[in-house]
């Protein structure tokens, strides 16, 4: 009998989230995901030093790793050097690279908030109040609503640090889509814009569908799990908010049993297929 393969799974457990628990979420996984591969669960400050032994190293929910950036640096040019398997693969074009690609969706007309470099303001919309985020920022670290008038100001104030900048949008409601490789699982939604994580099961329609994949299809991973958040416009179009394709928090307690179920049968399958 072939051996199985073997996982390196990277969660820091102790990571704490507003609104979920993450060490929940990979407890689960790891539990499900056992049942087909041999598996070990490290912090992703140690698993440059022990990833030689796996066949795959599975980044989850790790934390952002604006947190730990020196080690982070390491595993990928470990990972590189040695062509060690990782899932999701470090060629993401989204969250995994940074916030850029908001701003190079935007110029290239994709369906996302506008946003704009801090020298190039001119083509965004006017707004009472402007979103200001550092482009390596992630789970809103350093996110700053700023009002229009002291917008320059404030920019002038942070000089010398990378950011991007927003209209502060007037939205109905946020919706998740999740994918595995390039096949649609479940989507939820926050029904209440000031309760981000009260998440409610969400049937999207084919527009929706289509919006959600346009993403997942730009950013041309062959395998991996990725969320798209948007935004649902007072006038009913929805936004792109951010592409998470590093380590999405998947809230798989906010769905049913079933949908777990198929999720965990797609990711299984999914990381078996990166292997190969």
């Amino acid at each position: 009998m072939p051996p199985r393969p073997s996982v390196l799974y990277v969660s820091d457990l102790s990571y704490q989230a507003r609104g979920r628990r993450y060490c929940d979420e990979d407890i689960y996984l790891t539990s499900q995901l056992r049942q087909s591969f041999d598996l070990a669960v490290c912090h992703p400050q140690d698993v440059t030093a022990l990833m030689a032994g796996f066949d795959a190293v599975v980044v989850r929910n790790s934390g952002p790793v604006i947190e730990y950036p020196t080690a982070y640096a390491r595993f990928r040019e470990q990972a590189a050097a040695t062509n060690q398997r990782v899932y999701n693969p470090l060629t993401g074009k989204a969250d995994m690279a940074g916030k850029q690609y908001l701003i190079d969706l935007t110029a290239l007309g994709y369906p996302v908030i506008p946003t704009a470099d801090r020298n190039d303001l001119a083509g965004l919309p006017q707004a009472d109040t402007y979103v200001v985020k550092p482009k390596a920022g992630a789970d809103s670290h350093g996110l700053e609503f700023v009002e229009a008038g002291d917008l320059q100001n404030h920019l002038a104030r942070k000089a010398g640090t990378e950011v991007l900048v927003q209209p502060k949008i007037d939205f109905r409601y946020e919706v998740s889509f999740y994918f595995v490789d390039h096949d649609f699982q479940y989507a939820l939604n926050a029904p209440d814009p000031a309760r981000r994580w009260e998440l409610a099961n969400y049937t999207p329609s084919r527009e929706d569908l289509e919006f959600a994949r346009r993403f997942v299809e730009w950013n041309d991973l062959g395998h991996g799990v990725q969320r798209v958040d948007a935004c649902r416009t007072r006038s009913g179009e929805l936004l792109l908010v951010e592409l998470e394709d590093l380590n999405p928090y998947l809230s798989l307690d906010r769905t049913s049993d079933d949908t777990r179920a198929r999720f965990v049968e797609a990711m299984t399958a999914s990381i078996r297929g990166s292997l190969t």
